[in-house]
């Protein structure tokens, strides 16, 4: 992985680079200060993750990656700052992660860790399919390999979603979420890994989730269809979800129970 680090401080620039080089195989290859810079550079090399801090002459941070975030190909960008409030900001913009100053040791460690297993896994070569078409069942339905194989071919965001936990941007499978649920003005987030409070309506949330696998099954609820392990038929034609693994019961309600029905197959 080739890495740029935005850091106006010569000493957070230094340590991150001595940080980088200790816990991980990215390749630094180069160190800037100004925002304009990091525009001129990218215009001529590319890169596959930013460290960026957020308070910069010229350019923000932040303003650098809205611009960043309009690139045909899209580095991964860590967030380094000294400020906790840019949080929720830097989650609307699917920053991989958001590292607070001074730098933890362990929590950049760990970082660099899930950072490069998220490159290797993002560029995995993806199998071609046959000229011949998509292998199919007896009842002419697409054999199970060749949809997971479709799927593959999604870009890392249709994979993963950012949840945000006390300031921090935890990189999340979308496969272990379980449902999500509105709640006024925000959106619950329930995964195998505990709960989130995200800062979105959950049309917004839902519109970040792979559509074949996650069904708005309701105004408040969107379910992970790969996640049920129960459908308990309702009053009015409705029925209530149990999942697996947690208590939980996540409605159907009257008006998405047809398509529900048609997606499920009863």
């Amino acid at each position: 992985m080739r890495a740029l680090i935005v850091e106006d401080e010569i000493l957070a620039s230094e340590e991150l680079n001595y940080l980088i080089q200790e816990h991980s195989q990215i390749e630094v290859v180069d160190r800037l200060e100004d925002g304009l810079d990091v525009l001129k550079f990218l215009q001529e090399q590319e890169v596959d993750v930013i460290f960026l801090d957020i308070n910069i002459p010229s350019l923000d941070g932040m303003m650098l990656a809205h611009h960043i975030g309009k690139f045909a190909t899209k580095p991964y960008i860590v967030f380094t700052t000294a400020y906790k409030e840019h949080a929720a900001e830097a989650f609307e913009l699917e920053a991989f992660d958001y590292i607070l100053k001074p730098y933890d040791e362990k929590r950049i460690a760990a970082m660099l860790q899930k950072l490069e297993l998220a490159f290797k896994r993002d560029h995995a070569p993806v199998e071609q399919h046959v000229e011949d078409g998509p292998a199919t069942t007896a009842d002419g339905s697409a054999a199970h390999g060749e949809l997971v194989r479709e799927r593959d071919t999604n870009s890392h965001t249709d994979r993963r979603i950012n949840l945000l936990r006390n300031d921090n941007i935890i990189v999340t499978d979308t496969a272990d979420i379980y449902y999500a649920e509105a709640q006024e003005k925000v959106t619950k987030v329930y995964t195998k890994n505990g709960e989130f409070t995200m800062p979105v309506s959950i049309s917004d949330f839902h519109s970040r989730l792979p559509q074949d696998t996650f069904f708005r099954c309701h105004r408040s609820y969107v379910v992970n269809l790969s996640q049920i392990r129960e459908i308990v038929p309702w009053f009015n034609n409705t029925y209530l979800l149990r999942l697996r693994d947690l208590e939980a019961e996540v409605p159907v309600s009257r008006g998405k129970a047809k398509e529900f029905r048609q997606l499920m197959r009863i």
